[in-house]
């Protein structure tokens, strides 16, 4: 990978610190800007290339040169750091809400379901090299779905609440264990008395219309899961999410959507199909432009890609017309499609686990930070 695409966490502290600014102005309800949908840390690219220079991106629905106003206009520089506008698309969060369209295969025939009805080409934000090792028009990612009861169910395979969602078990966890800490980071001692699958919140609970006990069936209603023999697991708990309406999103503090279901240990394993053991957790310090990437999900299997973009702001579309903004959230280089949410995000290098993934676009895929994931449910994924 050409090394001005990467850059460490460090060395985008600078863009870090404008990034607040950035937010502050690009996504003042009184100053909002058109298409614009959020805002991050990045590289800098010029002329389609990268120059190695951190900058604040500038997350939009599409760009637009022509007939814009002075104050719609994205200014080059915020708090002295460059900017860069990106085009994601539109973002969204559920099953159904991306399409999976038939398509043309390579042969020439129709058998093979693509994850969008954007051309391969077109699956990655403009400016990027289309060449690049890594990058989503590389693979043809096409719907195989894991969608078949197996036991014990490991990360990567259907799951959904009872009442009509479908995702992806992103992995086998476990509550923290007396003296973990949250900050810093540390593993507790003793053993495990509880164990729960681990997916997105808007997979497990629905929403926020589930409830602590409501079944959870493998594989999920929408692949044919009925209640009770395919249940594997029950609720227990889910970080709700703050939705617009009835809340304006300049208030949102949304960090993760995400929600655990206790099963029994042996119809749980830890492993991820197709990927293997979970060798940890990285934390926020340690996820730097340029990391490369895999997931193991429901939708388009095991797929690989490149975080792009980290500590991002961005509001996400759900069902129902909701829109819900999240804050310090990691966007890859599209890696899934609908029902590939909750997917556990690992780099390739090390096995670990770098966040849940939960929305993407025509263009990106949306992860919340592990860190965050483990603090706010309280659990624990390794040792």
């Amino acid at each position: 990978m050409n090394n001005k695409m990467s850059l460490s966490y460090d060395a985008l502290k600078g863009a870090r610190e404008a990034h607040q600014a950035a937010i502050n102005d690009l996504l003042d309800p009184q100053k909002i800007k058109p298409n614009v949908v959020g805002a991050g840390v990045g590289v800098k690219w010029t002329n389609g290339q990268p120059t190695g220079k951190p900058c604040v991106m500038v997350l939009v629905t599409q760009k637009v040169r022509q007939g814009l106003s002075q104050r719609d206009t994205i200014p080059s520089q915020v708090a002295d750091m460059p900017t860069d506008v990106v085009a994601v698309g539109y973002t969204f969060a559920g099953v159904g809400m991306m399409p999976v369209t038939n398509l043309p295969s390579q042969n020439g025939n129709h058998n093979s379901l693509l994850i969008s009805e954007v051309p391969v080409q077109q699956r990655i934000p403009p400016g990027y090299p289309q060449s690049q090792v890594g990058y989503p028009q590389t693979a043809q990612m096409q719907a195989q779905k894991w969608a078949r009861k197996i036991r014990p169910a490991q990360g990567g395979w259907s799951v959904g609440h009872y009442q009509q969602t479908s995702g992806t078990i992103g992995a086998c966890v476990y509550d923290m264990l007396p003296e973990a800490r949250v900050s810093p980071p540390e593993a507790g001692i003793g053993e495990p008395s509880r164990y729960y699958l681990l997916s997105n919140s808007h997979v497990l609970a629905n929403c926020n219309q589930g409830a602590p006990g409501d079944p959870i069936l493998q594989p999920s209603p929408l692949d044919g899961g009925l209640d009770p023999e395919d249940r594997i697991a029950t609720l227990s708990r889910f970080i709700p999410i703050t939705f617009e309406p009835p809340v304006p999103r300049h208030l949102h503090q949304n960090r993760v959507d995400a929600a655990i279901a206790e099963g029994k240990f042996h119809d749980l394993d830890r492993q991820i199909h197709w990927s293997g053991q979970v060798r940890g957790w990285l934390p926020r310090q340690q996820i730097g432009v340029g990391l490369a990437v895999k997931k193991s999900g429901r939708a388009t299997h095991l797929t690989f890609g490149r975080v792009i973009c980290t500590q991002a702001t961005i509001d996400v579309s759900y069902p129902g017309g909701r829109v819900a903004r999240f804050h310090d959230q990691i966007l890859t280089t599209r890696m899934s499609a609908g029902g590939d949410s909750g997917s556990l995000v690992l780099n390739q290098d090390e096995d670990k686990a770098v966040g849940l993934l939960f929305a993407a676009s025509p263009f990106i895929s949306i992860v919340n930070q592990f860190e965050h994931v483990r603090s706010l449910l309280q659990i624990e994924i390794w040792p």
